[in-house]
């Protein structure tokens, strides 16, 4: 279908903003916040007072919200969102507050997502994660998003002859990527028989196919363009977006997702196809999601992941760089801002200000979004292309 929406320009992108990750903290997620919004003022040159908007994605921020964090940090704001799409955030927190700078309604917007862990935590997060998954897998013996991602992956391996070695690429290819990445939890080394050899989680799924929960925060400004130019920051263009959510909610078994609907409309907004890319962003909490991103958005047929998976190499110097800081896999998931991760990679690698290793001459990337499992299904899903200034 046509794109009837109309495009980004006049929208910068910029300053990208990690708060290294760590495995546990005791501090609170105002903490995390605090620091990312701070190293965004310190970064771009702003003053806090002409950040104007705020975009906010967290699981651990109970029992406070968006408003009151901004009057913890002393923000007067015009325009604030809250967004808790899981993984789908930072994509879908992108989109919103690129048409609120369009229509005036922010000048500058903060979009910041950050989580704290602690032991316990992900357990008590899990438990009260959704009603459809206490009322449909939990009585039955589900225990969280491993069995159901262990759903998916197995019908997705007997359906189109995916293996064990394809999902295991993967995950060697990211944790390649991350061993230049200084904000990565994991920097040891992993090998395929690594991979294939680690404990069962849940069948067919292993150790190193599922995130790691953690604590962290990532972040970066979304502006008018004549802004970014009077503070001379490296921005990056906006060349289009989509989301969407309960996507094909009768497939018996999710083995598609809702990009599927809409990356047709997302590559005409861009006026760029796949063979523009220079890298991919995928939302990674497990490898088969990776799998149905490549489908979805169009880098090959539903079906093809396995054959495309074989045919290409995944690292930063490969025939198609992905998950380029390591992605969740290796970095960690720090909640929410796991999805907002692949887009402060893409930021920093299009703006060269890479954490790790970069891109060679990388002009134009996707990052692309997923999040909300409940018993059987991730719910929301979205993507944005972002180009080079110039470009």
């Amino acid at each position: 279908m046509a794109s009837h929406r109309a495009n980004y320009d006049g929208v910068a992108v910029a300053v990208p903003v990690t708060v290294p990750y760590q495995r546990f903290s005791d501090r609170p997620v105002h903490w995390w916040i605090g620091k990312a919004l701070k190293a965004l003022v310190d970064q771009s040159g702003l003053a806090k007072e002409q950040i104007d908007g705020f975009s906010l994605a967290s699981f651990t921020l109970a029992p406070d919200n968006p408003v009151g964090v901004a009057q913890h940090m002393g923000m007067s704001l015009r325009w604030v969102d809250g967004i808790s799409l899981g993984g789908a955030s930072g994509v879908v927190g992108l989109r919103r507050a690129a048409r609120a700078v369009q229509a005036g309604d922010a000048n500058v917007v903060a979009c910041v997502a950050a989580d704290v862990n602690q032991p316990g935590s992900f357990r008590d997060l899990v438990t009260t994660f959704s009603r459809f998954a206490q009322d449909g897998a939990y009585p039955y013996g589900g225990a969280g998003p491993n069995a159901s991602f262990a759903l998916l992956t197995d019908y997705y391996m007997r359906t189109y002859g995916a293996t064990a070695e394809d999902f295991g690429k993967l995950a060697v290819s990211q944790r390649t990527n991350a061993l230049s990445n200084p904000n990565a939890l994991f920097r040891t080394p992993l090998t395929l028989q690594d991979y294939v050899e680690a404990r069962p989680i849940a069948d067919p799924i292993k150790l190193f196919d599922c995130v790691m929960p953690c604590s962290g925060a990532d972040a970066f400004l979304v502006m008018r363009e004549e802004i970014a130019r009077d503070l001379d920051i490296g921005y990056t263009h906006l060349r289009g977006t989509i989301e969407r959510h309960n996507s094909f909610e009768h497939d018996p078994v999710q083995f598609r997702g809702g990009w599927q609907m809409d990356s047709d409309e997302l590559w005409g907004m861009a006026d760029l196809g796949p063979d523009d890319m220079d890298f991919l962003q995928t939302y990674d909490d497990y490898p088969v999601i990776s799998m149905l991103q490549f489908e979805d958005l169009g880098f090959c047929a539903k079906g093809e992941g396995p054959d495309f998976v074989r045919q290409n190499e995944f690292t930063i110097e490969g025939s198609f760089p992905h998950n380029t800081s390591g992605g969740q896999l290796s970095v960690g998931q720090a909640g929410a801002a796991g999805g907002t991760l692949g887009m402060v990679e893409a930021l920093r690698q299009l703006t060269d200000m890479p954490a790790g290793a970069p891109v060679t001459e990388a002009k134009a990337g996707l990052v692309s979004g997923f999040g909300m499992i409940n018993y059987d299904r991730g719910l929301c899903s979205a993507a944005a292309i972002l180009s080079r200034e110039g470009s």
